[in-house]
């Protein structure tokens, strides 16, 4: 399997029928095996709603990150439901980042409701700015697992993630965060 490019012709976008780009960074065999699993989660099951970026990276060395490209690492590799987690609230952001007055209106609420999260891991973003955002992507997360998961699943699945845990308990607790991001039109 080429490092440089996978090049794997998955599913197709909600408007075009676009690949989706998916390399490795360094071709290791955890990294391959993550690609696979990827790639038979987006050929099993319709993502294209929650697609907005094309290119995706696996790379074992790397926090997985949404910009500038799509990056997810090996830790969930034979936890389908934790991967498809990962690359769900990766692509999220991307979606934030084309609807900043919808995210605008979802954070205001939020930030007087909470106005100060916890900084940091395990609770925590990086900083005040990226908690309270954190608070919407992942509301958008188990808006997505639960579409594809069932609502019970979709819990479980937050539920068992050990970063950001203050802002999944929110998302899983307070109804005020749902609120706030369906109000806004996310």
């Amino acid at each position: 399997m080429p490092r440089a490019l996978l090049a794997l012709l998955l599913g197709s976008c909600a408007s075009t029928a676009t690949p989706v780009a998916l390399s490795t960074a360094h071709d290791r065999p955890d990294e391959r095996a993550t690609a696979r699993a990827l790639e038979r989660m987006l050929t099993e099951r319709d993502l294209s709603r929650w697609r907005y970026t094309d290119r995706v990276v696996i790379d074992e060395d790397a926090i997985p990150h949404s910009h500038p490209v799509l990056t997810l690492h090996t830790r969930h590799l034979g936890d389908d439901d934790m991967l498809l987690a990962t690359y769900l609230h990766e692509q999220i952001h991307w979606r934030l980042e084309a609807a900043p007055d919808a995210l605008e209106r979802a954070l205001a609420p939020l930030r007087v409701r909470y106005p100060e999260p916890p900084v940091g891991f395990p609770e925590g973003a990086r900083d005040r700015e990226s908690s309270h955002l954190h608070l919407v992507v992942c509301q958008l997360e188990r808006d997505a697992l639960s579409a594809l998961l069932g609502e019970g699943a979709a819990r479980a699945v937050l539920a068992r993630q050990d970063h950001y845990t203050w802002i999944y308990a929110r998302v899983l607790e307070d109804p005020a965060v749902a609120d706030a991001v369906h109000d806004a039109g996310l």
